[in-house]
């Protein structure tokens, strides 16, 4: 199973029952609507930050294969270069 689907199930499942823990708390309705806005903000930054840290994942992992990439080209044209000398 993805790692990246664990935790937006884990942070999903989190903030449902945040959501219902502050929907059934004995408060004004004023204040439980502003405690499930400061929720979602909170929510919502961290899904921000995870998702930042899995398009740095991916950038890296990209940048990476490029390289690799980049020297398997330099090393085939070497041996090209060496065929054709004999």
């Amino acid at each position: 199973m993805d790692t990246g689907k664990v935790v937006l199930g884990v942070i999903a499942g989190v903030a449902a029952g945040a959501l219902l823990g502050v929907l059934f708390a004995p408060q004004k309705g004023s204040c439980t609507r502003n405690q499930i806005a400061k929720k979602g903000e909170d929510y919502s930054d961290a899904i921000k930050d995870k998702f930042s840290d899995l398009l740095d994942t991916i950038v890296e992992k990209f940048e990476e294969v490029k390289d690799e990439v980049a020297n398997m080209a330099e090393q085939g044209k070497a041996k090209v270069e060496e065929a054709e000398k004999v």
